[in-house]
């Protein structure tokens, strides 16, 4: 292959893991200092990230020679920032080894398609608005101290969504940092590179952990990012058997949850940057777009340590308003699909998982599933037929 041709799919992995830590790596940081990490178990977390994704991605994108890209689990991310409250980090470890277990049972199984069918699309998408309507308002909550960034970072956000959709986050991300260097609030005079060191976290074994953290997780990863990482193979004409993908995530978490690896999936969004036209004409090489951005994974994890570092210094409504600009999309389409139907039960889901409720110490989105799946069966069901 030209070297023309290998720099042009260099730069589209690159772009692919721009794009995948500017967007959600601030919510992972969120999720991670919730539930009272400590810097090092911080960096921990995302050394375990970045060799995960590297590793899954290399070695599923080489076997198949298609770009199979893998993730952590965004919206999963999100829903521990709401749920871990009153979890410690070692019960919230066990929740993470739970759901990449059942993720590998899945997959070993070829459970996917049988298990997609027990919770409808519109719950799973009524829990993911739930957990992500927080986020959404934070940033006009940061607006009330940071009126400036946020504006600025907004308008460039709703200009970007039309003009310049790829980069949009990470153009957004570099508005936000001038913006907040120029008002004295971020400085990187304290920033050194250094290697990222692991740190195992022993499981506590706690029905909160289990039930509260490691069930939502599981159900979230498969119904908000699986399905969709299969349908953007599928829209791409890449025929590959779902079962081994599944089965190989799932694998990789239980590998990674005690270092802070707390759940991996099949990419979407970012995958498709691999799969476009524009990376390659022939859609038989494509997949060296997605070697390539397994490498740079590697890279960013085991430099996690600085990536960490980065992080700390940024102000909070920084931080707030890229998460939540990040995951507005995402909102808005979980909310469409989860009120597509007029279904109370999907109502009752996301109102339950957005108030934030804990009952037992069990957070509110596995309340909000569970009585949102009594209704669907009981009521809206049985009006549909």
């Amino acid at each position: 292959m030209a070297i023309k041709d290998q720099l042009s799919l260099a730069l589209s992995g690159a772009v692919t893991v721009i794009v995948a830590y500017a967007s959600s790596a601030v919510i992972v940081f969120n999720a991670a200092h919730g539930v009272g990490a400590s810097s090092s178990e911080i960096t921990s977390w995302m050394w375990a990230l970045g060799i995960g994704m590297g590793l899954s991605t290399l070695i599923l994108s080489l076997y198949y020679k298609v770009p199979l890209l893998t993730a952590w689990s965004t919206p999963g991310a999100a829903l521990l920032v709401t749920s871990l409250s009153g979890v410690s980090l070692n019960e919230a470890v066990a929740g993470f080894l739970l759901c990449s277990l059942l993720i590998t049972l899945c997959g070993v199984l070829g459970l996917m398609d049988k298990l997609m069918k027990v919770i409808p699309h519109s719950l799973a998408a009524a829990m993911l608005a739930g957990v992500l309507l927080q986020f959404v308002l934070n940033i006009f909550v940061a607006a009330q101290s940071h009126l400036v960034l946020i504006l600025t970072m907004l308008i460039l956000y709703l200009l970007g969504k039309y003009r310049w959709p790829t980069f949009n986050i990470p153009v957004v991300l570099i508005a936000g940092i001038m913006v907040s260097y120029a008002s004295g609030s971020l400085s990187f005079t304290t920033v050194n590179w250094q290697l990222a060191a692991p740190i195992f976290i022993e499981p506590t074994w706690s029905y909160t952990g289990l039930i509260g953290v490691g069930l939502p997780l599981f159900i979230v990863t498969m119904c908000s990012q699986n399905l969709p990482g299969l349908a953007v193979l599928q829209a791409h004409r890449y025929p590959v058997k779902a079962s081994p993908l599944i089965a190989t995530t799932g694998f990789t978490g239980l590998c990674l949850a005690p270092f802070g690896g707390f759940a991996f999936n099949l990419a979407a969004i970012t995958a498709a940057i691999c799969m476009g036209e524009e990376v390659h004409p022939n859609k038989n090489k494509r997949y060296w777009a997605a070697v390539w951005a397994g490498c740079f994974y590697i890279l960013l994890g085991l430099f996690a340590a600085t990536i960490a570092q980065i992080l700390l210094l940024f102000p909070s409504a920084l931080v707030m308003g890229l998460a939540g600009l990040a995951l507005l999309s995402t909102f808005s389409n979980s909310l469409l699909t989860a009120l597509a139907q007029k279904e109370i039960s999907a109502v009752l889901t996301f109102v339950i998982t957005a108030s934030g409720v804990t009952i037992l110490h069990i957070g509110s989105a596995f309340w909000g599933i569970v009585i949102g799946l009594i209704i669907y069966y009981c009521i809206d069901k049985k009006a549909a037929s």
